[in-house]
């Protein structure tokens, strides 16, 4: 069996260039500057896949206001994924009402790309890829890494969620608590001197802070 690895949190985004449904795209140096979300799905003419394309249509415009582009990726041929978004632009379900899929879709029939980023998992499935996201930041930074079975659609709100975090970790020096939502307290980084515990400490006395711990303190998110 072919070892396939997967890239790691931290470590820069595999470089490649591939053709899409959008024409040609060399990545990362066409997205520098931007967020990216990469996903890959098992293939064209899928029910789950499908209502994902949707939900994607429907929340591209608001990734797009976060300074992220979508690129999506399956071992489909151009011609299968063009007539696989034409039919999906003409259906009708919940709030999708034949959205246009306007970001780029890569034809990966050579496994290249699934292979550099680790799409592949011959015990799940050796002619598909699985559902993977990788949300790769401004200066081509994995970020986060996430993978779904065939079966189980992705969850949205978590990938925007997580995109919201990553954001404001990078602006804030913050981190965020678990099942944290836009608009919740957020954490203090934490201290690296006893120093710094003091400073903070004496920060948090301020009705904008709670702290629990010397190493636990949240502040009201802004």
């Amino acid at each position: 069996m072919e070892n396939i690895r997967i890239p790691l949190i931290g470590e820069k985004a595999p470089s490649f260039r591939a053709m899409t449904t959008n024409g040609k795209i060399n990545f990362p140096e066409d997205f520098s500057g931007k967020w990216v979300i990469l996903f890959s799905h098992p293939a064209d003419f899928t029910p789950v896949c499908t209502t994902e394309f949707m939900r994607f249509a429907i929340m591209e415009k608001e990734f797009k206001e976060m300074n992220t582009e979508l690129i999506g990726l399956s071992i489909d041929s151009l011609s299968s994924h063009i007539a696989w978004l034409r039919s999906i632009e003409n259906m009708r379900w919940g709030d999708y009402t034949g959205q246009k899929i306007n970001f780029p879709v890569i034809a990966d029939i050579s496994m290249s790309v699934s292979k550099l980023y680790g799409m592949l998992h011959p015990s799940a499935a050796n002619t598909q890829t699985v559902r993977a996201v990788f949300i790769i930041d401004p200066n081509g930074i994995v970020r986060t890494i996430l993978f779904y079975p065939a079966s189980t659609g992705r969850n949205f709100e978590e990938i925007k969620r997580t995109l919201t975090s990553l954001q404001k970790v990078d602006d804030q020096n913050i981190v965020t608590p678990c099942n944290w939502k836009p608009g919740d307290d957020v954490i203090i980084h934490l201290p690296e001197s006893k120093k710094e515990a003091d400073a903070i400490a004496e920060e948090a006395k301020s009705e904008d802070y709670t702290s629990l711990d010397w190493y636990l303190t949240f502040k009201k998110d802004k």
